[in-house]
C-alpha cells in the first residue's frame, strides 16, 4: 500500500527564513574558511606577488619556493619523525591512563569515587604552575629527555571526565552483572566487552590527544636543549627564528639590499608554507575519526 505524501504548504515566512538563515551561515562559513584558504594558496604563489598584497582569491604566479626552503633543512625531517614518536607513544599511555581510569570512576559501586574525581577535577582548578612543573620534571631526571613531553600529561583531566561519562552511559551495571555470572571479573570485563563497545570515545580519545602532541611547541622549549631531539613544531619555530635574525643584519650596498629583501619576501612565504606542512598529519587523522566524532563527543559530553 503506497503512502500518500503530504506536502505541507510553505509560506512566504518561511521562505524568507529560508533565505536568511542560508546568508548567514554562508557569511559564517565565508569568515571561518577564507583565512585557511588564504594560506593555502599563499603558500603556492610568488612571493612577490605574496608580499605585493596581490594574492587575494587565486594563486598568483604558482611557485613550491616556500616548500623547498622548508625541506631544504634535513632537520624538519628529523623533527618530523620526533613528532611522530611523541604523538605515538603519548597517545599510547594517555590512553592506557585515561581509560582504565574512566571506567573506574564510572562504576556506581567503586567506593570513594567522589573523592577520587574531586582530587582530579580540583587539579583543573588549582594547578602547580610552570615553576613547580619544571622543578617536578628536574627532580625526575627528565630534562633533555624524550619522556618529558609525554609522562607529566599522561592524564586530561577534562578528557577522563568524557570518557567517564560515556562508559556511565553506555557500559550498564546491568551488562555486567550478566557477564558476573558467567564467571567474567571487572578486568576481563573492561578489556573483553567494554573496550570493545567503546571505539567512539577511543577514536576521540585518540585525536584529542594526538593533535594536543601534534601540536605541542612550549613543553619542548622549557625540557628539550638537544636539536636531535626537537618536536617539528619547535624546528620549525626555530626556522623562522633564524631567518628573522639573519633580516636584522645591516646591509650597505643596493645589492645586499635587494637580496635581503628578496630574503624578507621568502621568509614570509615560509610561514604560510611552514603551517601547510605542520597541519597536513592532522588533516589526514581527522577523517578517521570523523564518523566517531559527533557520537563520541556528544555522549560523552552529557553530564552524569
Amino acid at each position: 500500500m503506497k503512502k500518500r505524501k503530504q506536502k505541507t504548504k510553505r509560506t512566504r515566512a518561511d521562505l524568507i527564513y529560508d533565505i536568511v538563515l542560508f546568508v548567514v551561515l554562508t557569511s559564517i562559513f565565508i569568515i571561518v574558511a577564507y583565512p585557511l584558504y588564504f594560506i593555502v594558496i599563499s603558500s603556492i604563489s610568488d612571493p612577490k606577488a605574496v608580499a605585493g598584497g596581490q594574492v587575494v582569491f587565486w594563486p598568483v604566479g604558482l611557485s613550491i619556493k616556500g616548500y623547498t626552503e622548508v625541506f631544504k633543512n634535513s632537520k624538519v625531517i628529523t623533527g618530523f619523525l620526533n613528532s611522530v614518536f611523541y604523538t605515538f607513544c603519548g597517545v599510547l599511555i594517555n590512553l592506557v591512563v585515561t581509560l582504565p581510569t574512566a571506567y573506574a570512576l564510572s562504576r556506581d559501586k567503586f567506593s570513594g569515587k567522589k573523592f577520587v574525581t574531586f582530587f582530579y577535577m580540583l587539579t583543573m582548578f588549582v594547578s602547580g604552575g610552570m615553576i613547580p612543573t619544571y622543578l617536578v620534571v628536574k627532580n625526575l631526571h627528565l630534562l633533555d629527555s624524550m619522556w618529558s613531553l609525554i609522562l607529566p600529561g599522561a592524564l586530561g583531566v577534562y578528557n577522563m571526565i568524557v570518557a567517564r561519562t560515556f562508559f556511565k552511559a553506555n557500559i550498564s551495571q546491568e551488562l555486567y552483572e550478566a557477564a558476573e555470572i558467567d564467571g567474567c571479573g571487572q578486568t576481563q570485563f573492561f578489556f573483553k566487552i567494554a573496550l570493545p563497545l567503546s571505539s567512539a570515545i577511543i577514536a576521540i580519545m585518540v585525536l584529542y590527544y594526538g593533535v594536543g602532541h601534534w601540536n605541542s611547541y612550549f613543553s619542548a622549549l622549557l625540557y628539550i636543549k638537544t636539536d636531535v631531539k626537537f618536536p617539528l613544531q619547535l624546528v620549525l619555530r626555530s626556522i623562522l627564528v633564524q631567518n628573522e635574525s639573519q633580516l636584522a643584519q645591516t646591509v650597505a650596498t643596493a645589492a645586499q639590499q635587494a637580496a635581503l629583501e628578496e630574503k624578507r619576501q621568502l621568509t614570509e612565504l615560509m610561514k604560510y608554507s611552514l603551517i601547510i606542512v605542520s597541519s597536513i598529519p592532522v588533516l589526514i587523522l581527522y577523517p578517521l575519526v570523523q564518523k566517531h566524532f559527533v557520537k563520541g563527543v556528544m555522549i560523552g559530553s552529557v553530564k552524569g
